[in-house]
């Protein structure tokens, strides 16, 4: 099922708020999902089986060497669109 997600990663006791964030989303992209980096978040559009599985094994991985929070908010109702906008706005 084609799917958008909403993820929010939150860097703890580190001086660095930016790296667990970028290592998260390469791992993402590694994977070939599309992502888009936000100023908050990071959008990502994809089948919801590829994005379960490779946002388990990006978390994990970076949570083995940051402490680190994260927000997963996941919607079927426009993926469509989204996948549009994120075409538009990739990095």
């Amino acid at each position: 099922m084609k799917v958008q997600v909403q993820i929010s990663i939150y860097s703890l006791r580190t001086e660095s708020l930016s790296e667990p964030i970028d290592e998260f989303c390469r791992i993402l992209k590694d994977k070939g999902l599309k992502v888009q980096t936000r100023t908050m978040d990071s959008f990502v559009v994809g089948e919801s089986d590829a994005i379960f599985k490779s946002v388990q094994e990006a978390f994990e991985q970076i949570a083995e060497k940051y402490d680190v929070a994260m927000d997963f908010k996941i919607s079927n109702a426009c993926p469509k669109e989204a996948e549009k906008q994120v075409k538009k706005k990739q990095i």
